[in-house]
């Protein structure tokens, strides 16, 4: 399994594409852009492509494999890529059975053989959603998907979700670590854009994850930049 994969969700406007601005060596990093007409909120030396078929995808995984000057694939976002997919496969397909189980196919080559066996970071952004569990009653955070995916859950296939926010900087006080700063602008507005990186009793509806022992108790919040995560990865498995 590639250790260097890792899910980014949250709301829309929570910051998450911004969160990517400070990815060393930006000239190596290979961004598919999947929601058309969306520009990066930064000036970047990204690879950008756009995505108008899912099946592209996994072309440009094999294509980007062997060029040691790609260290990174983006994809913005998970969810746009899989709408793309209904959209594309499954609405007008003559058996919608058979579509449906090319849909959750689909994701499954994706994550078990395309993300799996890159030896890039992969780096997923995706929506949440809040719904109320039918069963249970109780509200839950989650990346929406159809089919036999939502059932499993995509959040499910990777070691480390972060959530991405915007927070108000009194949930942030005792946090203070070397992966959290906060600025003067941040001061006069009063909240912050974050990655949360582990569960809160106020947040167990979410289904935030992460390695055990990866973050500690006081970098539950950290600056949201995905930079600071990849170094993390390094430390904690040792890679180079």
């Amino acid at each position: 399994m590639n250790q260097n994969c890792l899910l980014i969700a949250g709301a829309s406007a929570a910051g998450k594409t911004a969160s990517l601005r400070d990815i060393t060596n930006p000239a190596g990093v290979l961004y598919l852009n999947c929601e058309a007409g969306k520009q990066l909120p930064f000036p970047s030396k990204f690879k950008q492509k756009i995505i108008t078929n899912p099946l592209t995808v996994f072309e440009y995984f094999d294509a980007v494999e062997n060029q040691p000057n790609c260290h990174t694939i983006v994809i913005d976002t998970l969810t746009y890529l899989m709408d793309m997919f209904e959209s594309v496969f499954v609405i007008n397909a003559t058996n919608t059975m058979q579509a449906w189980g090319e849909y959750a196919q689909y994701f499954k080559k994706l994550m078990q053989h395309y993300v799996a066996n890159s030896t890039k970071n992969v780096i997923f952004l995706a929506h949440t959603i809040n719904q109320i569990n039918e069963n249970t009653a109780d509200m839950e955070t989650f990346v929406k998907v159809k089919g036999s995916t939502m059932n499993t859950g995509v959040e499910s296939y990777f070691n480390s979700v972060l959530a991405s926010k915007k927070v108000p900087l009194s949930t942030l006080e005792g946090q203070k670590s070397k992966y959290l700063t906060i600025t003067d602008l941040e001061t006069e507005l009063g909240f912050k854009y974050v990655y949360q990186t582990s569960l809160t009793r106020k947040t167990c509806h979410e289904r935030i994850r992460g390695p055990m022992g990866m973050w500690s108790p006081k970098e539950i919040y950290i600056d949201n930049n995905v930079q600071l995560v990849l170094n993390k990865f390094k430390t904690y498995y040792g890679t180079p």
